[in-house]
Order: structure tokens, then C-alpha cells, then sequence
């Protein structure tokens, strides 16, 4: 699985909440750790669904 966030962020820390392991800031966006996806699939999924601007991106 392959996850990446888009221009839209708009930092508001929703990916922070549920996958704090995979997700972090850096200038004012959210960023992924590629090398934590693994075992954290389904948070890394909830994320993506709980984010409001639909900006973090999965590919399977």
C-alpha cells in the first residue's frame, strides 16, 4: 500500500489523531513515513476517510 497527501492538507491534525506512527507536520502540511505503513493499513485507511479536505491519497 502506498499513501501520500496531496496540496489540499490543510494541517488540521485529524491523521495525527488516528495514525500518529504513520502521519506527522512538516510546513503547515501532514506528511507520511512510508517506511510505517506496513501493519498499520486499516489507520492508515480511517484516516483517509476522516480526512476533511480528502487530501491524503491510498494506492493499493
Amino acid at each position: 500500500m502506498k499513501v501520500r497527501v496531496s496540496n489540499n492538507c490543510i494541517c488540521c491534525g485529524a491523521c495525527l489523531t488516528i495514525s500518529p506512527e504513520v502521519f506527522e507536520i512538516y510546513l503547515n502540511s501532514a506528511i507520511v513515513d512510508p517506511n510505517k505503513i506496513l501493519g498499520r493499513e486499516e489507520s492508515c485507511i480511517d484516516a483517509a476517510l476522516s480526512c476533511p479536505v480528502s487530501a491524503i491519497i491510498i494506492d493499493e
